[in-house]
């Protein structure tokens, strides 16, 4: 009839560092790629938007 017994502050540790090092992955993403590569997905994404707004048969009241 053992229970399990859990410390509360090493659940707590684990979790703030699970949710550091999740932040710490999507920091490496944003400031690990170059300055080029950046604009060019950037470039890339605006592109694939404007074409997709193109081919829209109606136009929203926000859109120009």
């Amino acid at each position: 009839m053992g229970a399990d017994l859990i410390n509360l502050r090493r659940a707590r540790k684990a979790r703030d560092k699970a949710e550091k090092a999740k932040t710490a992955e999507a920091n490496r993403v944003l400031h690990g790629t170059p300055k080029h590569l950046r604009k060019l997905s950037e470039a890339e994404k605006d592109k694939a938007e404007q074409r997709l707004a193109a081919h829209r048969l109606e136009k929203n009241v926000d859109d120009n």
